[in-house]
């Protein structure tokens, strides 16, 4: 019987408890502020970011990890002989899965490596699938299996307060369109299927956004079956716990979690916004792996 280790990067905006509860591996991305460089969530936290990000001059950069970081910790893995599931942000967004992938050649052991197709804890509900099927002991075959349903199953949706940082950071992707909107209008964008950021509603003032946010859940989830949820902002935890509690109005929640965005993800989104990531909860995804 194989021990699975599951990989992630630091974009999944993971907390400490649920890296600490699954023993997840986790890469940090980097991310720098003119000549100074962090590593997200290392020596960089969402709070000390969002800081930065409002008083600096300067656009924070971020790069994906490198092959080598990722080649020390598969091979630190590897020598206990364990089976590595390393799950990424989307290939569309970000370098990361190439340069995992690019590691994955470099050991003996064996390493899957997967595109989540989303970011934040979009990435976060598909690590933790992974981790508790891996936790139950299923086999490689099904934990693969579980975290593919899981990818096809997770909805990411958010709402950014500005386009700027995506525009200047050259991550809009299909959002672009949304551009010359007013001022007024408030772009609500998700992660399509392919991984890219897109438009998915558009919706006029503050106060429409969280009504907006909570039908696209509804749509795309369905309310029928209990759920993992995951509730991100960007320095907007007032709205943040306002869209949880009106979510926890229309589901039945297993695995909840409320959290800032970190830096890498933080970076290209910018402060103000505020996402939902959910999925139907490990049992159901599993049922209907079976059924």
């Amino acid at each position: 019987m194989h021990h699975i280790r599951i990989v992630t990067d630091s974009t999944a905006d993971l907390s400490a408890e649920q890296v600490n509860k699954y023993g997840i591996k986790v890469i940090p991305i980097n991310v720098s502020f003119g000549t100074s460089t962090y590593a997200d969530g290392v020596d960089l936290s969402a709070e000390e970011f969002f800081k930065k990000l409002t008083s600096s001059k300067e656009l924070p950069k971020t790069s994906q990890p490198s092959p080598e970081a990722f080649h020390q910790a598969y091979k630190e893995l590897a020598s206990k002989g364990e089976v590595i599931l390393s799950i990424h942000i989307s290939d569309k967004l970000s370098g990361t899965l190439n340069s995992a992938r690019l590691a994955s050649n470099m050991v003996d052991t064996k390493v899957i490596t997967i595109d989540s197709k989303t970011a934040s804890q979009g990435i976060g509900l598909s690590v933790l699938a992974a981790a508790e099927a891996a936790r139950r002991e299923m086999s490689v075959e099904e934990v693969v299996a579980v975290t593919e349903k899981s990818v096809a199953g997770t909805f990411s949706v958010f709402a950014v307060d500005t386009l700027e940082y995506l525009q200047r950071n050259g991550r809009i992707g299909k959002a672009a369109s949304l551009l010359g909107s007013l001022l007024q209008i408030k772009p609500i964008l998700y992660a399509d299927p392919e991984g890219m950021v897109a438009p998915y509603d558009k919706v006029r003032g503050q106060s429409k956004i969280i009504p907006s946010l909570v039908k696209a859940a509804l749509k795309n989830v369905g309310a029928d079956k209990p759920v993992n949820l995951s509730v991100v902002h960007t320095d907007a935890e007032e709205s943040a716990n306002e869209l949880l509690k009106e979510l926890q109005n229309h589901y039945e929640t297993v695995d909840l979690h409320i959290g800032m965005v970190g830096p890498a993800i933080g970076a290209h989104i910018g402060p103000g916004a505020l996402g939902l990531m959910i999925q139907p909860s490990f049992d159901s995804l599993y049922a209907d792996l079976n059924g």
